[in-house]
């Protein structure tokens, strides 16, 4: 979680940057909404669920789906 919240701080802080000086008291919302920059933690989000996408078609038999698809055995309860 911290390294989402460094980098969310950091998009703002760019944001920021290249619209209005920092001493201006603008919210972050109007500032997203003008920009149209989307949320870098929906964005990290979902290049994490296709890279999972993308390693669960492979079919070249590495270990990808092998370990997706184990199961481990029961443990007897003694």
């Amino acid at each position: 979680m911290g390294l989402i919240r460094r980098l969310r701080v950091t998009q703002r802080a760019i944001e920021r940057a290249m619209l209005v000086s920092l001493r201006d008291q603008i919210r972050n919302a109007k500032i997203r909404r003008r920009t149209r920059v989307t949320d870098i933690a929906q964005r990290v989000a979902k290049l994490n669920w296709q890279w999972a996408g993308h390693i669960a078609r492979r079919t070249d038999g590495r270990w990808g789906v092998k370990v997706l698809e184990w199961r481990p055995a029961p443990v007897n309860a003694a």
